[in-house]
């Protein structure tokens, strides 16, 4: 008789946060994720940052500005530890509603009053914590605020219905990223999306350029995501009439979310404005089917000319005289560094300035 891989409903959300709060949208979130799972979802995907916030003002407002400054504060002190009771809430929606999450947040490290990350959560329907990613490169005004993400987090998720994985905005157009991903075997793909770009690059275009490759190249199903802009958002970030009118046209006209097969064609959506959860049956076996003929992680490659290294380590930022001195130990010598001798921290740090 053979295997016969499962057919599963997948849910893309389409929601603005509630800006800035992070006990609201937590909320919010919590809300959808239970929709989600009475509308027969296993895998609910929901957009970029979207606890609390994307850092949508720097398309409008100076960097230096005070409204800028007081804007990055309110996200880092709405951001989100892990784990925390935020996550909890968030772990006890996904096991009541019986779903795989993978969440979009804005990340800060436990006991840090500064440094924060762009990332995706991923939570089992046991109400586990069974992964978490940083943007390993933030976009445009995002680097005010975010740090670099490292290597670690770049992998796929194990469920019950095979790989689960993620990339949040841009990075689904970053080929070696998708191609890790790829050689990892993932099988359903979450990419998470803002809810726009600036007035000069048509977000629903690149959404559906790069994620409709992304799956045919990759013979995956791809989980589109969608941020969309609240009239609350318009208020907070619109810095003139001619922002706000901008602002106004993509809450009017934004929307996006999808669901594609590894053949690249819409299984649902695109979805139009306004929000909403978009509903996508997906059968698994349509993933063997693609990639008996091409799969560009296996037999139709050649690793003898290409090959991709990923690093997969978490870059540490410090490290005490302690931890220096056994690494001389281990290596036959209780010696000290003598000034001509590479610092051994200096030495751990060297590419990797921004990274925690």
């Amino acid at each position: 008789m053979g295997d016969v891989l499962p057919t599963l409903r997948v849910a893309a959300i389409q929601a603005a946060p509630v800006f800035l709060d992070r006990e609201a949208t937590t909320e919010k979130a919590s809300r959808l994720i239970r929709e989600a799972g009475a509308g027969g979802a296993r895998l609910v995907g929901f957009p970029e940052g979207f606890i609390p916030g994307h850092p949508l003002w720097y398309h409008f407002l100076s960097a230096s500005s005070g409204r800028s400054r007081q804007l990055a504060t309110q996200l880092f002190l709405n951001s989100v530890e892990v784990p925390s009771p935020t996550t909890d809430r968030l772990c006890q929606a996904a096991r009541e509603a019986g779903v795989y999450a993978v969440i979009g947040f804005c990340e800060r490290m436990p006991g840090k009053t500064g440094t924060m990350y762009n990332s995706q959560l991923f939570v089992s329907p046991h109400g586990e914590i069974i992964g978490k990613r940083q943007k390993i490169m933030p976009t445009g005004g995002e680097r005010l605020v975010h740090a670099l993400g490292s290597g670690d987090g770049l992998r796929p998720v194990e469920t019950e219905f095979g790989p689960v994985s993620g990339l949040i905005c841009g990075e689904n157009s970053n080929p070696l990223a998708v191609f890790t991903l790829q050689a990892l075997g993932t099988r359903v793909h979450v990419a998470s999306w803002p809810s726009h770009f600036s007035e000069t690059q048509p977000m629903l275009d690149a959404i559906e350029i790069s994620t409709r490759a992304l799956a045919y190249q990759g013979g995956v199903f791809v989980v589109n995501s969608v941020g969309l802009v609240s009239d609350e958002m318009i208020e907070m970030l619109a810095s003139s009439e001619e922002d706000r009118r901008f602002l106004k046209r993509r809450q009017q006209e934004n929307g996006g979310a999808s669901i594609i097969g590894p053949r690249g064609r819409f299984i649902a959506g695109p979805r139009g404005p306004g929000e909403g959860i978009l509903y996508g049956d997906i059968n698994l076996n349509e993933i063997v089917t693609r990639k008996v003929i091409q799969d560009f992680a296996g037999h139709y490659n050649r690793p003898d000319l290409f090959t991709l290294t990923l690093n997969s380590s978490s870059p540490s930022l410090f490290r005490t005289a302690e931890s220096s001195s056994q690494i001389l130990q281990e290596k036959g010598t209780n010696k000290p560094n003598s000034p001509e001798e590479p610092v051994l921290v200096s030495a751990k740090l060297e590419g990797r300035s921004g990274n925690h």
